[in-house]
């Protein structure tokens, strides 16, 4: 008997995984108006009702599936963004990333489920709620990076990520439009260049300890820091050597 049961455990995550895959390529082929549990089966080669016993709906079962391709991209863009050390090497991994994420459907499949959420208010927080770890993701990347520098001051990582989001699921809209990509690969192009520009906004500014303003004083009143000299006026205009032994 428990064999048994262990081989019908087996059958129904089977099942289930095949469900998943069946509904991600229907919604990065179909859309989603071409989601249905009937059409999501029949590539399963399931029965319809398995949508609804496995996920309880269609709907649950598009979020399931969006769930595994976000947690495989997760992995392979933090794998592909950790080495990045300047800005340049960021906007060179964004491109990679957009580039990958429009060949394997990515782009579509998140966005199919956010242009659902327009008229299907249930779904607008299921997608939000997806969305931040991308947000916090971004936002993670660019302090790594940039932290410390004017650049980041200029553009705080928070909205920058938001800027990113917006900008991806932008793209996809208006890839319709650019059939080709050439005006999408334009602005990628645009960032390469400006990137290696900005590089003097992305050198990180000195930190300041506790001793900083103690030292800012010292700096003032003359006093030599280890290693170093300062000149202090003498009363009377003059200066004097303040080196210590």
């Amino acid at each position: 008997m428990a064999r048994s049961g262990g081989t019908g455990r087996r059958s129904s995550e089977e099942t289930r995984e095949r469900l998943i895959s069946a509904a991600t390529e229907t919604l990065r082929e179909e859309g989603y108006s071409g989601a249905s549990a009937r059409a999501i089966a029949a590539r399963a080669e399931a029965n319809s009702a398995l949508v609804f016993y496995h996920f309880g709906g269609v709907d649950q079962l598009l979020l399931a599936a969006l769930d595994r391709s976000s947690a495989e991209r997760m992995a392979m863009y933090r794998e592909l963004t950790a080495p990045a050390r300047t800005l340049e090497e960021l906007v060179e991994a964004a491109t990679r990333i957009y580039r990958t994420d429009l060949e394997r459907g990515y782009i579509t499949e998140f966005s199919e489920l956010v242009a659902a959420a327009v008229t299907k208010p249930e779904l607008r927080e299921e997608i939000r709620d997806r969305a931040e770890p991308w947000v916090a993701f971004i936002e993670e990347e660019w302090e790594r990076v940039l932290g410390g520098s004017p650049l980041a001051r200029l553009l705080p990582a928070r909205e920058v990520a938001y800027g990113a989001i917006t900008f991806y699921l932008g793209v996809n809209l208006f890839s319709v439009l650019d059939e080709d990509h050439s005006r999408t690969e334009a602005v990628f192009e645009l960032g390469g260049r400006l990137a290696p520009r900005a590089r003097l906004l992305t050198l990180r500014l000195p930190r300041r300890g506790r001793g900083a303003g103690r030292a800012e004083e010292e700096e003032e009143a003359g006093v030599q820091e280890p290693g170093g000299a300062w000149e202090a006026e003498e009363p009377g205009g003059g200066s004097s050597d303040a080196r210590e032994p």
